[in-house]
């Protein structure tokens, strides 16, 4: 990994059903300070419960600066959040970046992808730590 010392974000997200990721990811964070605070959701469905009051109430709770989103999970997958969490931040001001974090090579998956302006990118499983560490320097610079 890069030694770029980057100032910690406030909030991520991990929106994801795979234990060994999360916890991966987590140490990653919380080794390099990558972010303050970590949400973890297990599918969009949670992740949406959450994610609604704040913006459609606008409330004052802190929103992620970057969301990490697979697309495979049971309740509700990556795709239908998407499209759910287009609609209610459409018409509000909601800054975060949002990466898809897939196992997926499909080429049919990278560009559905690219149909969503709020995704930033299409990362595929394991991710590379070096272009993980990068999506956090970009955030918080």
């Amino acid at each position: 990994m890069t030694n770029l010392s980057p100032t910690p974000i406030k909030l991520a997200c991990i929106i994801d059903d795979d234990d060994v990721y999360i916890n991966l990811i987590k140490k990653v964070i919380n080794i390099r300070k990558l972010s303050e605070n970590l949400l973890i959701f297990k599918n969009g469905r949670e992740a949406l419960r959450y994610f609604t009051p704040i913006i459609q109430e606008e409330d004052d709770k802190v929103f992620p600066e970057i969301i990490l989103l697979d697309l495979n999970m049971p309740v509700m997958d990556g795709w239908r959040f998407l499209e759910e969490f287009t609609k209610i931040k459409t018409g509000k001001d909601v800054k975060t970046t949002l990466y898809i974090v897939s196992s997926s090579i499909n080429p049919l998956d990278l560009e559905r992808a690219k149909e969503f302006s709020l995704v930033t990118d299409y990362l595929v499983k394991p991710v590379d730590l070096d272009e993980f560490e990068a999506i956090f320097v970009k955030s918080s610079a």
